[in-house]
């Protein structure tokens, strides 16, 4: 199921990717038209081959490589921040790179705390038992990770980790009430954060009410419901989209989904939802059926991640939240999003295909040859003194 739902989603984003992009930059004379498609193929290319890794060795690496990767992530998210290093786009200080190739750290750092969590929590599995001893372990890198990522800024991607780690922390088994106390002090936070800044402040008074600033800040909530309300049931017909060309900002990225609806109707949007589904169902059934808490907590916190960007990428687009900058998994075109997502599908999947199990015989085998040794060691031991005792009478 996880495989088939995964290689569904990727079929129709390149689809749709195409689709939404190639009018539009055939337009602008930028080429023709197939340049989005040629990069989401590339991308994609390079997360399947993660996936295939993963799939297969997938524990055995993370395991090894996530102190690591952590310090890394944190590393990359303050280089973003530094002038000069950092690269600029609409105002936004996200990504690391040169050219062509750039790459968002906070997209690493979302697989990176999920790995560090289940870590933490498989080792000491007591401290789920209250909030503040999971306080430093767990909640301090990731609130950490959250300011860095806030400044940037990029709320969107901030929320993805709240969520993720929230619904790590309720697997986990830390009490309701000091989850919903933490909840509301977040919750506190971001109204604050989004206040403080004039242009996030707009953006929150326009989910409320985009139709009345349609031609300014609601513009693109507005054209993005233009677009579903178009498509109907079945929708226009693919490639037959007419607010992608001139009328839909970021038609192929954050608002795909729009096109989507346009071209395929709710019918199409329905589908996708149903693709999502399984992943939730399938996904979840991995994290019970996992051995040992490090597996299941990781299978959890990966489909958690999966699953709460798409709804919030879908609540954005169908005016049920404030426009957050979310790519669609899997489907929107994108880089780092889509190869980050590709790998965290490979380690499910090696979760899927009993990778726990293997970890926990391969440490038992160890343990196995290690209390033979002993074993014989002792028995060695006590047929040498028995010889002495025969000798010495």
């Amino acid at each position: 199921m996880l495989l088939t739902a995964t290689f569904c989603l990727l079929a129709g984003g390149a689809v749709m990717v195409y689709s939404a992009s190639s009018a539009r930059t055939l337009l602008e004379g930028n080429g023709n038209g197939a340049a989005y498609l040629v990069k989401y193929l590339v991308y994609g290319a390079v997360g399947l081959a993660g996936m295939h890794v993963l799939s297969r060795h997938g524990l055995e690496l993370v395991r090894k490589a996530t102190p690591v990767l952590l310090l890394t992530s944190f590393a990359m998210l303050v280089l973003v921040l530094i002038p000069g290093i950092g690269v600029n786009v609409n105002g936004a200080n996200r990504w690391l790179g040169a050219g062509p190739v750039q790459f968002q750290p906070s997209e690493i750092m979302k697989l990176a705390l999920v790995l560090h969590s289940a870590a933490v929590i498989a080792a000491r599995p007591k401290l789920t038992r209250e909030l503040r001893l999971v306080a430093g372990p767990i909640l301090g890198p990731g609130i950490l990770a959250l300011v860095l990522i806030m400044t940037q800024p990029d709320l969107g991607t901030a929320l993805v980790i709240a969520f993720t780690l929230g619904s790590m922390l309720v697997v986990a088994g830390v009490p309701m009430r000091q989850l919903a106390l933490i909840a509301g002090i977040g919750a506190f936070i971001v109204i604050v954060f989004a206040l403080i800044e004039p242009y996030r402040r707009e953006r929150l008074t326009t989910f409320l009410n985009p139709w009345a600033d349609a031609g300014d800040a609601g513009f693109q909530s507005v054209q993005g419901q233009i677009a579903i309300g178009s498509g109907g049931f079945l929708g226009v017909g693919p490639g037959q989209s007419v607010q992608k060309i001139f009328y839909l900002p970021e038609a192929h990225t954050d608002f795909i989904l729009a096109v989507i609806g346009e071209e395929l109707g709710i019918a199409g949007i329905s589908c996708l939802l149903f693709l999502y589904g399984m992943i939730a169902y399938a996904g979840l059934r991995t994290a019970k059926a996992a051995k040992g808490i490090y597996a299941k907590l990781l299978a959890a916190g990966l489909t958690s991640l999966i699953l709460c960007q798409a709804l919030l990428n879908v609540y954005a687009v169908l005016g049920l939240a404030p426009l957050t900058g979310v790519p669609l998994p899997f489907i929107s075109s994108g880089s780092t999003s889509l190869i980050v997502l590709l790998c965290s599908m490979g380690l499910l999947l090696n979760i899927a295909g009993g990778g726990s199990a293997h970890l926990k015989a391969l440490s038992g085998s160890r343990s196995d040859e290690d209390r033979d040794r002993s074993g014989g060691d002792r028995r060695a031991r006590r047929t040498g003194d028995r010889g002495r005792r025969r000798a010495a009478g």
